[in-house]
């Protein structure tokens, strides 16, 4: 065989090889060509939209809250805010270094930017500072190329123009923590966000806080974004109107003024409406909208008069003689009040080898319902409890709204407590004594109401005997909130008009215990029970000496003062409630204050505004 043959075999085997491998790795392209554009296109086109477009959310304006009259309770002003954009920070301390030289970071700042920029999905922005001053805002704008990666934007924050006399009604807005965080809800996580925390603001932050918007954003291969492609709007939060009037309330806090401690709760008899509902000391709602610091934190929550807390719903009080109002109807109920028998009072009532006193040391000699229930005689509705049952007591208690939430569209509500064998045996696992049904019966023991409930039993005193409850907003946007029609309690009508009759009594008649608050103005009278609580026990030996009076005593020491009523005694509109926490007496420190507010309510009435 010629060399020029040998060669030409050679070559052409190795061209079969070559073209053999060529066309192997062109079948193997040209397969996974096809996998990814058509076996796996779907999905690919999908993850490449998302590379391409990306959503940032814009947060929508927060509803305001307005008076019954439309005056604003609660309002949004305009706010400055640093922000970074995660996908443009480069080098995270030195931009912080950078910005810290205009607006003072903390290191908890720090550790919080941290973990949110770790947490964002590269596009949402990032609070660093909030509410900053004109000041700042300058000095940052100045200094934007030492600040690549940081942003200025301008928002809105939540402000509150009635500050400390609306605090515990309207509640405050605060920064989403992360247990509140929620994937089904992603405008949670929107730089400088503010939910719900407290009062009106958290009971209806849904409605408050409106649907957020959003802009589609091209970004480049590295996450930069490239340009806004489309802007879908926020819708804003609903307006809700209160039926507070901010007048009534101003005055209620005003005449608390010199109290240390107290609550009020005013309202519609007729449809439960309420038009005051206070407790004192308040706090400044403003001081939440940031982020409250740790020496204010520190200043409320350690003071013994505990401005945080909503004394009116949330705070529970023993009764004290306000209770007697309960046992009267359970013994009309029951067939066993005689308007006209007659008790008579030495000053004491003894039960077995046990004397439980009244609180007239004398006595009030003999009386009947009338009477007993103006001088608030203990003797008479010992007398009275111990014929009636604390099973009857009980159960009229429940009607009337004891023991059980209202159902106030307000959050954190407390129950209150009214005891009974079944109670007793399950938190006590002892029996039920005869002298506790004595105890119980003049509102002391183990019975406990918020104010709230003793306002709104007044009101179905007041009204005839309908289930009305409290209802605090009246309208959400242009749409009606407010309940006006109500079931009856099956309370007998006549055992109502006795009742109301001896109420007047308490503060029209000389005998009554708060005839030094009734109203001059003979055509706004009130009716209503004073009630003094005990909160120490009194020993034997203190008693046989001379009980301390109150003013002798600590504040902590002394009796709460209540009073529950309503106005005008001729036809009921208002109802009232006031507690005044270590105030002494009820017939000289509550009674006044429900007088000035009962008359109060009466006069704007009179002028439109009520």
């Amino acid at each position: 065989m010629s060399r020029d043959s040998e060669r030409s075999r050679l070559f052409t085997r190795r061209a079969v090889l070559i073209g053999g491998a060529k066309i192997g790795l062109f079948s193997l392209l040209a397969g996974r060509i096809y996998y990814l554009q058509v076996a796996q296109g779907d999905k690919y086109r999908t993850l490449a939209e998302e590379n391409r477009i990306n959503l940032r959310l814009i947060s929508p304006p927060r509803g305001q809250i307005l008076d019954r009259s439309g005056t604003p309770l609660a309002i949004n002003q305009q706010n400055y805010r640093v922000v970074l954009l995660p996908e443009q920070v480069e080098k995270l301390d030195l931009l912080l270094d950078n910005i810290n030289a205009y607006v003072p970071l903390t290191d908890s700042d720090r550790r919080r930017i941290g973990r949110d920029i770790r947490n964002s999905n590269n596009l949402n922005a990032v609070l660093v500072h909030d509410n900053l001053t004109w000041d700042q805002v300058a000095a940052l704008s100045l200094h934007t190329l030492d600040l690549s990666g940081a942003d200025i934007e301008a928002g809105e924050v939540r402000s509150y123009p009635y500050a400390e006399s609306m605090a515990h009604l309207l509640g405050y807005v605060g920064a989403v923590s992360q247990t509140e965080l929620d994937e089904d809800q992603p405008e949670l996580a929107i730089p400088g966000f503010r939910i719900g925390k407290s009062g009106v603001e958290r009971q209806y932050d849904a409605q408050l806080r409106g649907e957020a918007g959003n802009v589609q954003l091209e970004v480049n291969a590295h996450g930069r974004v490239v340009r806004e492609l489309a802007r879908n709007e926020p819708t804003p939060g609903r307006d809700i109107t209160v039926s507070i009037d901010v007048g009534l309330q101003q005055m209620v806090q005003n005449r608390l003024a010199e109290e240390e401690s107290a609550a009020v709760v005013v309202m519609d008899v007729h449809t439960g409406a309420v038009y005051a509902l206070v407790s004192h000391p308040g706090f400044d709602p403003n001081l939440f909208t940031y982020g409250i610091g740790r020496q204010d934190w520190d200043r409320l929550n350690n003071d013994d008069r505990t401005p945080l807390l909503n004394k009116a719903v949330d705070g529970v009080y023993a009764p004290g003689s306000t209770f007697k109002v309960v046992v009267s109807l359970a013994a009309m109920d029951a067939g066993l009040l005689e308007p006209k028998g007659r008790v008579f009072c030495p000053g004491y009532y003894e039960l077995g080898d046990h004397r439980f006193h009244c609180w007239k040391h004398g006595g009030h000699g003999s009386v009947n319902f009338i009477e007993g229930m103006a001088g608030s005689c203990d003797t008479y509705f010992y007398d009275l409890a111990h014929r009636t049952g604390i099973d009857r007591i009980q159960t009229m208690a429940g009607r009337l709204g004891f023991g059980q939430k209202t159902g106030i569209d307000m959050p954190h509500e407390k129950t209150g407590l009214v005891p009974g064998r079944a109670w007793k045996m399950a938190n006590r696992n002892v029996a039920w004594q005869p002298g506790e049904t004595l105890v119980t019966a003049i509102g002391q023991g183990y019975v406990l109401a918020t104010p709230l409930q003793l306002a709104t039993v007044a009101a179905r005193i007041a009204n005839g005997g309908k289930a009305v409850r409290p209802q605090v907003v009246a309208r959400i946007g242009a749409d009606e909130a407010l309940s006006t029609s109500w079931p009856s309690l099956g309370l007998e009508p006549k055992h109502l008009a006795l009742l109301r009759e001896a109420m007047s009594a308490v503060v029209n008649e000389q005998i009554g215990t708060a005839y030094g608050a009734h109203a001059q103005d003979a055509a706004m009278t009130m009716a209503g029970k004073t009630g003094t609580a005990q909160v120490r026990r009194i020993s034997t030996a203190e008693r046989a000496e001379g009980v301390t009076a109150n003013d002798d005593l600590p504040w902590k020491e002394r009796d709460h003062a209540l009073f529950i009523g309503f106005a005008p005694v001729s036809n009921p509109r208002y109802a009232v409630s006031v507690v005044v926490e270590h105030g002494g007496s009820g017939a000289h420190k509550a009674a006044p204050i429900a007088r000035d507010i009962l008359v109060e309510c009466q006069k704007r009435n009179v002028a439109g505004i009520g």
